[in-house]
């Protein structure tokens, strides 16, 4: 009745009082639909089972047709045009949003559905899947040990190849689903679905390739140069040539993160430690508090869990958890740093008088970058003495986490690019020969060549591009950000250098994050948030001297 009554009386309405008609509406029956499927999204990931998943359907489909629906999105398209002079910026800049969420929904119900169940599946595959070796089923981190630790490059070859078992299982669901994304796309008036998510997250698709082109050329020598450093370690480790290196070497199936290859196992430090207690210890200390957060999380193995990790704020209202499968060890401490990263960025702490549709993190790369900032503290050994935890041989340690560190921006900064150009390219050209494509791209960005006579869809082994799709580049856009906020604490919050900023039970490097990252909530688009905070437009230079050997 709102909508209908809305649409009657609209051309004598103000473009506040639109605008009102349209929140309330929101309000009342899309932000309940929203809740429901955040906690449906959740139980299916935390379970695997098929009805959970069911739900999680059912409910996705209900919220996006209360989006979708044609007359609903009138409104609020004239409710836009109607605030293009208004003084209200809050009021605006909600619109806009709702606008940007709706238009996304803007295709036949049929077509909605479809994708919805389509990517359902493909995610219940990722989640329930486990690498087969023989007649032994292992967990994700039973493959990253045998990846990293293995002296046995058969061995390693065949965990290696046992985790990318899940793209053949997924592929043609996969093809299928790119196809229907790309009509979406179309039927909206966007060449495809790559250039549309891009405007939806307000970002454009030329900047950001420039930004790309810009990135590969700076760190394109100093890439080559570490991997050769890596090379020669892993060689020598494994007793065989650097010629006979393949990808099942470099201790992660995506080469996504560096080998440990320094002075000092950083594992054997976390693995007699509480990560969990590490955590709670260190954010309470900075004033980001985590309680309520890890009450309510999942944060350990068990089958038909999802096998990796995120954080979900539930309803905006402070029902903020993190799904883990936590193990002792280096990665596992940086990933739930970099978890509570996002939930600290969140409605536990972004204040309670933002209306719904902004209260949340300004932009995707802004939580992954302030999620990557808190999660470097893993490797450095100042950090764990300054959490009362004593380090064996602190300096060795020190070296070797500093040398870890520049290496992971570098090595993870080839991989952003790999998987943005294949994104890029998979959906203006999904006909082509994906798995040649993937391949090029590894080859050109992070110096792996494909192994002699496979021919296997290792891209569709890779869940971002079901669940997060032309989500990546945000994160070494977040990077950047990472290295601008963490600089610009060092210089006005810290009076220290960015290498020697500490800010372990330093109650004013949480209220920065309030008032110069929180705060805002979603009031800023992310560039302009970027400037509020660090007083710059996002760029490269403190990123740049972070990559400094």
């Amino acid at each position: 009745m709102v909508a209908i009554w809305f649409l009657a009386v609209g051309i004598a309405m103000a473009g506040e009082d639109k605008a009102a008609l349209v929140l309330k509406q929101h309000a009342e029956q899309i932000q309940p639909l929203e809740k429901t499927l955040n906690q449906a999204w959740w139980d299916a990931n935390v379970s695997g089972k098929d009805e959970d998943f069911k739900k999680k359907e059912i409910a996705q489909n209900a919220y996006d047709a209360k989006l979708s629906d044609p007359v609903f999105f009138r409104s609020v398209k004239e409710a836009k045009e109607a605030l293009s002079g208004s003084k209200d910026a809050l009021v605006r800049r909600q619109i806009d949003l709702l606008f940007l969420q709706a238009l996304e929904k803007q295709v036949p119900t049929e077509l909605l559905n479809k994708m919805t169940a389509k990517a359902n599946a493909i995610e219940q595959s990722f989640n329930v899947f486990r690498a087969k070796i023989g007649d032994k089923e292992l967990t994700d981190s039973q493959v990253k040990k045998a990846l990293k630790e293995s002296l046995d490059s058969s061995e390693r070859k065949a965990a290696w190849e046992a985790s990318k078992q899940v793209g053949v299982v997924v592929e043609q669901d996969l093809r299928e689903l790119i196809a229907l994304r790309n009509q979406a796309a179309k039927h909206l008036g966007f060449a495809n679905f790559h250039a549309l998510q891009l405007h939806l997250s307000e970002q454009k698709p030329g900047e950001v390739l420039q930004l790309f082109d810009e990135l590969d050329k700076s760190t394109r020598k100093p890439f080559l140069a570490l991997k050769a450093q890596i090379d020669r370690k892993l060689a020598a480790k494994m007793k065989i040539d650097v010629k006979a290196l393949r990808p099942w070497h470099y201790h992660d199936p995506f080469f996504q993160d560096a080998p440990s290859v320094f002075e000092v196992d950083l594992d054997s430090e976390y693995s007699k430690l509480d990560v969990v207690a590490l955590c709670r210890s260190f954010y309470e200390g900075i004033g980001l508090g985590i309680d309520a957060v890890l009450a309510k999380s999942d944060l350990y193995e068990k089958k038909g869990k999802s096998p990796h990790a995120f954080c979900t704020d539930i309803d905006r209202k402070g029902d903020v958890r993190v799904l883990a499968n936590i193990v002792p060890n280096e990665q596992w401490m940086s990933t739930m740093l970099h978890e509570l990263g996002h939930a600290v960025y969140s409605s536990r702490n972004i204040p309670e008088t933002l209306p719904y549709l902004v209260r949340s993190e300004a932009h995707i790369l802004t939580t992954e970058g302030v999620a990557m900032l808190f999660q470097k503290f893993s490797k450095s050994a100042s950090w764990l003495g300054s959490m009362g935890v004593k380090v064996a041989d602190a300096a060795a340690f020190s070296r070797a986490g500093k040398q870890l560190q520049r290496a992971e921006l570098l090595v993870f900064s080839r991989w952003a690019q790999v998987m943005f150009r294949f994104e890029k390219s998979l959906y203006e050209n999904p006909g082509q020969d994906l798995n040649r494509l993937w391949w090029s791209l590894v080859e050109k960005y992070q110096g792996l060549s494909i192994p002699e006579g496979r021919n296997a869809p290792d891209y569709a082994s890779k869940v971002h591009i079901v669940v997060a799709p032309a989500y990546y580049h945000n994160y070494l856009m977040g990077q950047l950000f990472a290295s601008q906020v963490h600089h610009t604490i060092a210089r006005e919050v810290l009076k220290q250098s960015p290498e020697k900023a500490e800010y372990t039970g330093n109650p004013k490097v949480g209220e920065f994050f309030r008032a110069k990252i929180f705060a805002p909530g979603k009031t800023l688009p992310w560039n302009e948030l970027t400037r509020f905070a660090t007083g710059q437009p996002l760029n490269s230079k403190a990123f740049a001297a972070d990559l400094a050997p």
